[in-house]
């Protein structure tokens, strides 16, 4: 008697962003003092070396994947949040609370709002923008939606560059820019590659999204 079972598929291989997104998601851990630093090295390690996505995943498995999940303090979202720059620069990046506005003045300098890896804890954004000579950057990623039908503009510009992204995202935040531009520049997009990652044609890289 003949088996004709088909036979199984073998397990589809990482890619060097799958690990990138694991190692991002190991350090977060480490600095909110879930490992040790020999269990962060020890899981790193691996993590480069990983082959398969099951490899990967044994080691966050015992981690949460989100800010506020058991464990984690909820995230604290202030009302309105302000930033005046004359002739210097300002940003907010890495693990900070988006609140539900901000009012952003920019006269001569730069600011920066980068909300790739912020902690988003409600669905809407609203900035109020005055720049006169200056430059609002906001970077963003797949799921994050910018609107600016709201902003006059005199001899400067608005642009937004949407993130591309092999599958459809839903918009889990929504930014709503009104206000006004001289002659400066508000422009919304994706994070910008690195060298190697443009020579080799690489997409861009994220870090590790709440599940």
């Amino acid at each position: 008697m003949t088996d004709d079972r088909l036979p199984q598929r073998p397990e589809l291989r990482v890619s060097h962003a799958d690990r990138d997104r694991v190692a991002e998601q190991l350090q977060i851990a480490a600095g909110d003092g879930r490992l040790t630093m020999d269990e962060l090295d020890e899981r790193l390690e691996r993590a480069l070396n990983a082959r398969t996505g099951s490899e990967l995943e044994v080691l966050v498995r015992d981690l949460p994947t989100a800010p506020g999940a058991v464990g984690s303090a909820p995230a604290e979202v202030k009302d309105l949040v302000s930033i005046d720059v004359t002739s210097g620069s300002a940003q907010r990046q890495g693990r900070w609370v988006v609140p539900r506005a901000m009012n952003l003045k920019a006269r001569s300098g730069n600011i920066k709002i980068d909300l790739t890896e912020a902690i988003i804890a409600h669905p809407l954004l609203k900035i109020q923008a005055d720049v006169r000579s200056g430059n609002i950057t906001i970077v963003t990623r797949p799921g994050i939606e910018v609107l600016m039908d709201e902003v006059s503009v005199r001899s400067g510009n608005t642009k937004v560059r949407v993130p591309r992204s092999p599958t459809p995202a839903a918009t889990y935040l929504r930014v709503e820019v009104s206000g006004s531009v001289g002659s400066g520049n508000i422009t919304a997009r994706p994070p910008l590659r690195g060298f190697m990652d443009w020579l080799r044609r690489r997409p861009v890289r994220y870090p590790a999204l709440p599940r």
